[in-house]
């Protein structure tokens, strides 16, 4: 017989979790001929009252049924403490009520307490004090939102194992703690960076006394599983799929080709989206309401720079929340103005992600290439990576150049750009600075041909007219995987080229409505003229033309002076 610690009744040991999960109602033994019970179980008497007070008949009484869904109450004595009251200031216990209504109410509203803010929130970033609580506050996913797939699996408090893939500041690790908080599971977050293996199996063994001492699963937030190798990436295998753990990691890369097959096949992948303008306004302006005691508001935070913020962060809720940070301290000083600010907002991070300085300069860096400007394009790679551009993304865009304007005229281009972005990929910076720069000055120096880009170009314009994309494809052309088919005719007249003599035959591939048509043109580039161009070389020529002309009078008079007597040379 042990006594219970809520209540303080005689329950014999092994009713005693059943008891609990009844609110104290069921398997209650006669106190008479009680055995003495075991001082782990014994509540100091102090809490015992309080527990009582709180599981007071004022609380109506909950079936077995309804008690279990509480996980709260659920074989966790450390939850149950955290919900004991607080004794009041004065020291006085509340009166039990009596049976004709009169005396104190065992269960008063406590009196409202103004929140302290600690040392710690003090100290933390305008992003982390302003981090959504509920779902409610998340802004720009669906899939929390009030049909959200992901709402729904909570609300049912049965949250899967996920891999929560989206950019920087779309709310991964938000959401989260949010649904650590909403189930009321353990929760414990890491960080692949800083945690290896050893702590990984530590925190699984943790989460499995856990389960079987109190039945509360355990959470385990991974940011940045992506950066744990595919070794690594082992030792979740087990806990998770033995439901020891909920597993929720954190990418900005793809999953499919960063989380390790056997681990994703074990989540469900959730897709966050970037966020737009217009949400980051609705963040920004929260936060703005949040800081109304602690910061006297500025004519320059206003509408037109919550709108510039918001364009500036690239859907990256932390990087406007840092940068509306930054911009209520900079408002302060004397002399600042809009166009100040901005400036300074600017320079924190070189150019703009949102869209102006991000697109301009890759655009110039692909013009320049393609106007053969080795110079020009290096200054707009130094621009790019100087402002922390991902290397990857300059790669790809030389791998189109080497196709769309390099072309024909030099197909070795594209392998080579290839190649950069796979060095780029395997090396990372700050060293694939120099493979780029090898394949930018390689893609300058080339001949260029846009033919086979304008062939494809003219193709596809032939589809937006009526009835071409639709046009059936010649019968000799077709497949005849089965016997039907060759038995209709398909493939049957078509005539294998290598089997001729310079695999050359006679023979139709296009279809009827459009033979003879021409989509890959006979020359590499345009033929239209450019009359700055034409001035130019005009000027040149004719600068030339003088040159030549003051060198032929030059030598002309250099040669009648020393074919003319001396004589006459010297009376002269």
């Amino acid at each position: 017989m042990v006594a219970c610690p809520i209540c303080g009744k005689p329950v014999k040991q092994s009713n005693i979790n059943n008891h609990i999960d009844s609110n104290c109602v069921d398997d209650i033994e006669p106190e008479n001929g009680a055995t003495p019970v075991s001082s782990f179980f014994k509540t100091p008497v102090a809490k015992r009252d309080a527990s009582a007070s709180f599981f007071s008949s004022s609380q109506p009484v909950q079936s077995p049924s309804d008690s279990r869904s509480n996980t709260s109450l659920k074989r966790s004595f450390d939850a149950i403490a955290s919900t004991q009251p607080q004794p009041q200031s004065n020291g006085n216990r509340h009166s039990p009520t009596l049976p004709n209504g009169t005396g104190t109410n065992t269960n008063p509203q406590p009196p409202s307490k103004k929140h302290k803010t600690s040392a710690f929130e003090k100290a933390a970033p305008l992003a982390e004090r302003m981090r959504p609580r509920t779902l409610d506050d998340v802004y720009g996913q669906e899939l929390v939102g009030p049909s959200g797939v992901l709402r729904g699996l909570i609300e049912q408090d049965r949250v899967p194992s996920m891999i929560l893939w989206g950019g920087a500041g779309t709310g991964k690790t938000t959401i989260a703690r949010v649904i650590a908080s909403l189930v009321g599971s353990r929760f414990v977050e890491i960080n692949s960076t800083s945690s290896g293996v050893a702590e990984c199996k530590k925190i699984f063994a943790e989460a499995r006394s856990e389960l079987g001492l109190t039945g509360r699963k355990t959470i385990i937030f991974c940011d940045e599983i992506h950066r744990f190798s595919k070794s690594q990436q082992d030792v979740f295998l087990g806990p998770v799929e033995a439901g020891h753990v909920t597993l929720i990691g954190a990418t900005t890369e793809n999953p499919s080709f960063k989380v390790q097959n056997a681990l994703l096949s074990r989540c469900r992948t959730f897709t966050l989206q970037k966020l737009t303008d217009e949400h980051i306004c609705r963040i920004l302006t929260r936060a703005l309401e949040a800081e109304r005691n602690t910061y006297n508001p500025s004519d320059l935070v206003n509408d037109e720079l919550i709108r510039y913020l918001s364009a500036f962060a690239d859907g990256d809720a932390r990087t406007a929340l840092n940068l509306l940070e930054l911009a209520m301290d900079l408002s302060k000083r004397d002399g600042m103005d809009m166009e100040t600010l901005k400036q300074s907002l600017t320079k924190t991070l070189v150019y703009d992600r949102a869209g102006d300085q991000h697109y301009d300069t890759i655009s110039a860096f692909h013009k320049s290439v393609r106007g053969g400007d080795a110079d020009a394009a290096l200054y707009y790679l130094a621009r790019m990576i100087q402002s922390g551009e991902d290397a990857l993304y300059i790669a790809r865009r030389m791998i189109v150049i080497a196709s769309e304007d390099v072309g024909l005229a030099d197909p070795t281009m594209l392998p080579l750009a290839t190649a950069a972005y796979t060095a780029a990929e395997k090396v990372g910076m700050p060293e694939a600075r120099i493979n780029l720069a090898h394949v930018t000055v390689a893609l300058c120096l080339a001949p260029k041909s846009t033919r086979a880009y304008r062939g494809l170009g003219n193709a596809m314009s032939a589809l937006q007219e009526p009835g071409v994309a639709g046009l059936p494809i010649p019968i000799h052309l077709r497949n005849a995987p089965t016997r039907l088919m060759k038995e209709l005719g398909y493939g049957m007249e078509y005539k294998y080229n290598p089997n001729y003599k310079d695999g050359k035959v006679k023979q139709e591939y296009l279809p009827d409505a459009l033979k003879g048509r021409k989509f890959l043109e006979e020359i590499d580039l345009g033929d239209k003229l450019d009359e700055d161009l034409l001035y130019d070389e005009e000027q040149e020529e004719r600068a030339e033309a003088e040159a030549r002309m003051k060198e032929v009078f030059e030598y002309e008079h250099a040669k009648l002076l020393k074919a003319r007597p001396r004589s006459s040379r010297t009376s002269e």
